[in-house]
């Protein structure tokens, strides 16, 4: 097992990412290797950060939790997005069995960070009955601004270029927010409540790997995969 220790200064939530440059070609991939691990908090869990309702309070309570650092009770750390940004070749890209979903329920985005391919068309559900905004900021694709009220139960939006961080508000209530992220290849990954993160069928070689926290900031690391093997990984970040 290969142990990484990361400490990261604490970032700004919007950050500039780049995505992969190189045209991808997808195909059969033989004898493949997985990559997996978890991702944890490095140092004592902060208390969650309570936020004010100060609206609509019947359908969306008197206060939320905030999702920007979510950790669990064993450090696991939640929505750390882990991709591979330098492959070039591997399994098929192939397009989602049915549309992203993309929920606000309960005065809140579900779920937080959203993973799909690039050309996917996302829906949008509005299943509070109550009036809406999704308002994304975007540079490779274009950013919207839309209301959605209570008698649109769904939108539809199509995300056509490959892109880290598109962050996604609600002007209508102040606390929502949300990141999407498109990508050109399917080696990507989301960290799950526990820190835990897989992605199989990755061909044998020596990768760049890359683990995005939209608090924590990213970090750049390097995965050797074999034929058929599994590279582990255990990953600590943490705030200074």
């Amino acid at each position: 097992m290969r142990t990484l220790t990361v400490s990261l200064m604490a970032a700004a939530a919007f950050l500039a990412f780049g995505t992969t440059s190189h045209a991808y070609e997808g195909g059969a991939v033989a004898d493949g290797g997985t990559i997996s691990g978890t991702v944890s908090f490095d140092g004592a869990a902060p208390a969650p950060e309570k936020l004010a309702v100060t609206k609509d309070k019947k359908v969306c309570g008197e206060e939320k939790i905030s999702p920007g650092l979510l950790v669990g009770a064993d450090g696991g750390l939640a929505n750390v997005v882990v991709r591979l940004t330098n492959i070039t070749k591997g399994k098929a890209m192939e397009a989602p069995a049915s549309n992203p979903v993309f929920d606000q329920k309960g005065c809140e985005y579900q779920p937080h960070v959203l993973l799909f391919p690039a050309g996917s068309t996302i829906d949008i559900l509005n299943s509070d009955g109550i009036l809406h905004n999704v308002h994304t900021t975007s540079e490779a694709n274009k950013a919207f601004n839309q209301a959605q009220p209570k008698f649109k139960k769904k939108l539809q939006k199509t995300i056509e270029q490959p892109e880290m961080g598109i962050k996604v508000v609600c002007d209508a209530h102040g606390w929502m927010n949300a990141w999407w992220i498109s990508q050109d290849h399917p080696y990507y990954a989301l960290s799950d409540a526990k820190g835990a993160f897989s992605m199989g069928d990755v061909p044998a070689g020596d990768y760049e790997i890359e683990f995005w926290h939209e608090t924590l900031g990213k970090h750049m690391d390097k995965v050797s995969v074999t034929a058929g093997g599994t590279a582990t990984l255990t990953v600590k970040m943490a705030k200074k």
